[in-house]
């Protein structure tokens, strides 16, 4: 069986890249003992995808192993903030708190005329010969007033979704995945891979 490496270390997106990619051996960071720091330096989302791509498939190389590695770069877009948080979306509030960057969003959307919003993900398939393909992903919703369901994860618990009409945070893991930026920027990257 082919294998396939994931850049990431977080078991949730595992399971649903394992789900996508059931031909292949899938295996994360942790699988394959990768312990560096990636600096991402990008100012974009593209960027830094293609960033820890190419990061991982570097030292992979160094390990004498070519495999093709995926990495993925998202985050939450509000219109009326000129598309911030964006690429600081996991530490808008200077850290890795999401309480804290929920408030500081909320603080910030204070008198907006719009809260329109969106999730993007970009996915970055890079092969060992240094050739890539992309996959870009969106869901569109606004943002709250205040939080509604579960708080445990992101910004999900004030971000409306349009296709749901709830927010995330009140929504099954299954409603999201249906409808989340991740899945459809998987779909398109393996439209694009098979070109």
């Amino acid at each position: 069986m082919k294998e396939l490496i994931i850049a990431t270390q977080n078991e949730h997106k595992m399971k649903e890249y394992k789900e996508y990619f059931s031909e292949y051996k899938v295996l994360s960071l942790n699988d394959i003992g990768f312990v560096g720091e990636i600096d991402e330096t990008g100012e974009t989302f593209e960027e830094n995808s293609l960033i820890k791509a190419k990061a991982v498939s570097e030292w992979l190389k160094s390990q004498d192993k070519c495999v093709p590695v995926i990495a993925d770069d998202g985050g939450l877009c509000v219109d009326a903030l000129g598309g911030a948080p964006g690429v600081y979306s996991a530490r808008y509030a200077g850290n890795h708190d999401a309480k804290a960057n929920r408030m500081k969003l909320l603080h910030e959307l204070k008198g907006a005329n719009t809260r329109n919003a969106h999730y993007t993900d970009v996915l970055t398939k890079y092969y060992p010969d240094g050739h890539y393909v992309v996959g870009v992903g969106h869901t569109y919703g606004r943002i709250t007033y205040k939080e509604y369901g579960d708080t445990s994860f992101g910004y999900d618990c004030i971000f409306y979704s349009f296709d749901l009409h709830k927010t995330f945070g009140k929504s099954t893991k299954q409603e999201k995945n249906k409808v989340s930026h991740r899945g459809r920027a998987l779909v398109e990257l393996l439209k694009n891979d098979s070109k």
